[in-house]
């Protein structure tokens, strides 16, 4: 027995699950699922209970055809349990990191994933393993998911996991010809609504819960604001603006201390406009100076924003979780993003803290709430359908 949560985590589940259309069982699922994320390669009741799920690469067209000479691929995790198959699947966006698909932390989510009786879909993503994230990135995305819903026939429904940045391109994926008739409900962690209001915070710490409410403020992780330079700089037509801020990016990601004043000092205009945006401290100012981004820049800056789309018309289920201590993206952004759903639409979990990039619940309270979003997505998983 390695479940390792206290006493009255226990005696809160026991009460939960009598509350009415709670169901017992799968209640003390979702208990074994988070024990199992929180032990990470370690022990747990979830990994005495199931055999290790088997992980293959698979490739696969544009359009789901999966005959071994695709233009994408991922790895494929499925239940190795006899007479108990997959009753779901879920495609699992990697983050923007660089290990992609093969980040042990992700691997790990996957393999909890697959013991919860998901088969699941991690596609390669080269893009966003070189810290970049385009609209175009929606498109092997939507591939896995027509991937794993022709793998999933007469087997269930098929849903979304995405993390942070990932979560727009994942969103974006749902616009794709055939989309919605695949997909069913989308999990997001930590993600995104507004671009303007994520560049902003990531550039001078501030955000705020509507335009017309006070800024808030609280440091953000440079990580955000170093891997959108990366992410961006060979959008840039000056070869040597690229080189440039490219260098300072690399720079900036492996030592965030460094010393990038010789690299600034070099910047052409485009460099310059990128930078000015970098350095600016007033909230106020960044419409401004993303407006002044190159052209490039910008084009791919409104195509991630997801203001700019009817969201709510998706008809998909989004469980949606995020940490009102989250360094990368605000809170502020599940909210609006929630809001443009429509509360039918959408499922909403705030906790204290979560730590985006390993997403483990610290205090009690924090757990319960994760609990409920697992209670949630295991329920989707069952229905089939979550239209």
């Amino acid at each position: 027995m390695y479940l390792k949560f206290p006493a009255v985590f226990f005696a809160l589940a026991v009460f939960v699950a009598v509350l009415p259309g709670c169901s017992p069982a799968r209640l003390a699922e979702a208990a074994r699922v988070l024990d199992d994320i929180d032990a990470g390669s370690g022990p747990s009741q979830l990994k005495e209970q199931t055999p290790p799920p088997r992980r293959e690469a698979v490739s696969y067209g544009a359009y789901g055809s999966g005959n071994g000479s695709g233009a994408f691929g991922g790895d494929l995790y499925s239940s190795t349990e006899p007479g108990l198959p997959g009753l779901a699947g879920m495609v699992l966006v990697p983050g923007v990191a660089r290990k992609g698909k093969d980040d042990p932390r992700l691997v790990a989510f996957a393999t909890t994933l697959a013991r919860a009786r998901f088969m699941v879909l991690v596609p390669d993503l080269p893009r966003l393993r070189d810290l970049r994230v385009g609209p175009e990135d929606a498109i092997p995305i939507a591939a896995a998911a027509r991937y794993l819903g022709g793998r999933q026939t007469g087997q269930g429904s098929v849903g979304m996991t995405a993390v942070s940045y990932a979560v727009g391109p994942a969103v974006l994926a749902l616009f794709e010809p055939g989309m919605v008739e695949k997909v069913d409900f989308v999990l997001a962690i930590g993600g995104y609504y507004d671009m303007t209001a994520v560049i902003t915070f990531i550039t001078t710490g501030y955000y705020r819960e509507g335009e017309s409410r006070a800024w808030r403020y609280r440091r953000a992780n440079d990580y955000g604001k170093w891997a959108f330079v990366r992410g961006n700089a060979g959008r840039l037509d000056s070869a040597t603006d690229r080189a440039l801020l490219t260098e300072m990016a690399e720079r900036k990601l492996d030592h965030p201390e460094t010393y990038i004043d010789d690299l600034v000092a070099r910047l052409g205009r485009e460099g310059k406009s990128v930078h000015a945006l970098l350095v600016n401290g007033d909230p106020e100012r960044v419409p401004a100076l993303m407006a002044a981004l190159p052209p490039p820049i910008a084009a791919d800056i409104t195509a991630l924003d997801l203001v700019r789309r009817e969201v709510a018309s998706l008809g998909v289920h989004f469980v949606l979780v995020h940490g009102h201590d989250d360094p990368i993206i605000p809170e502020t952004e599940s909210m609006a993003l929630a809001h443009a759903l429509a509360s039918r639409g959408s499922e909403l979990f705030l906790l204290d803290s979560l730590n985006h990039v390993d997403p483990r619940p610290a205090g009690l309270a924090d757990r319960l709430r994760l609990l409920r979003a697992i209670y949630t997505v295991l329920e989707l998983r069952d229905s089939g359908a979550a239209r």
